[in-house]
């Protein structure tokens, strides 16, 4: 009864449902039906990255014990009400400028969420207070279809979320990648939405990278705002540090961009 009904839902393409989704389909007490979802889980069949939220697995992810994120993330934060989108190097990958494949899958949310292991596969949630007005564009996978943050949009989250990207170093060297797929005048828009300082970040590295039009362009959108002196690298000790007088950012630490 609950394979057969499980195997409807994928051979519909569903890979993912809720406890009280398949709960409503059958006629059977919640610990009944709670108790075969476990069975198939131990059996390989289904997994279950958040509570009550279950993903059938086909043979070929059984060994990586989950689905990839971006097949089961779209649904999850529909299930959940919440927005989202794919961001930093998850992002950058999606858009050709991984350099390395990124080791966690990482989406920004408005809401702080903890972190989800499932089998091999781990997501990484970044909280952004306004998630909902940063641009997206949707992308299409095999399950449908997943929002990503633009290239412009991707440029500022690396800099501003530099922590989560594996240091400057990797920030400048995805930038380096990320850069020709960037529009100036749409950067200049999601700079708005975000915190001065990380435009200032971004304007200096686009200066070290060469792309001088790009942070002419940027720099005039940011024209008559009082840029505040600011580290390159937060939290990191700025003594001793040279300040570029342009972007007011004080170079306390190399940045060695492997391109």
């Amino acid at each position: 009864m609950y394979l057969e009904l499980i195997d409807e839902f994928a051979a519909k393409g569903r890979y993912c449902f809720s406890f009280n989704e398949i709960a409503e389909k059958l006629d059977a007490s919640p610990v009944a039906i709670k108790s075969a979802l476990n069975r198939l889980k131990k059996k390989g069949e289904l997994a279950v990255p958040y509570q009550e939220f279950y993903v059938i697995l086909p043979p070929e992810h059984r060994v990586r014990g989950c689905l990839p994120p971006q097949q089961f993330i779209p649904h999850l934060m529909h299930h959940l009400g919440e927005v989202y989108y794919t961001g930093l190097l998850s992002a950058a990958e999606f858009h050709g400028a991984a350099h390395h494949r990124p080791q966690v899958f990482q989406v920004v949310v408005a809401k702080a969420r903890r972190p989800i292991e499932c089998g091999q596969v781990r997501v990484e949630f970044i909280f952004r207070k306004n998630a909902a007005v940063i641009p997206t564009e949707p992308r299409n996978t095999s399950a449908g279809i997943i929002q990503i943050s633009t290239p412009e949009a991707t440029a500022l989250d690396l800099i501003g979320y530099v922590r989560h990207c594996a240091g400057l170093d990797n920030v400048a060297t995805v930038l380096a990648e990320l850069v020709e797929k960037i529009d100036v005048r749409q950067l200049a828009e999601v700079a708005a939405l975000s915190p001065v300082a990380w435009a200032q970040r971004l304007g200096y590295i686009l200066e070290l990278l060469g792309e001088n039009d790009k942070a002419n362009v940027l720099a005039d959108s940011l024209h008559g705002l009082h840029f505040m002196p600011t580290p390159l690298v937060p939290g990191t000790s700025i003594k001793g540090a040279k300040k570029n007088s342009r972007w007011q950012v004080f170079i306390n630490s190399e940045v060695e961009p492997d391109i």
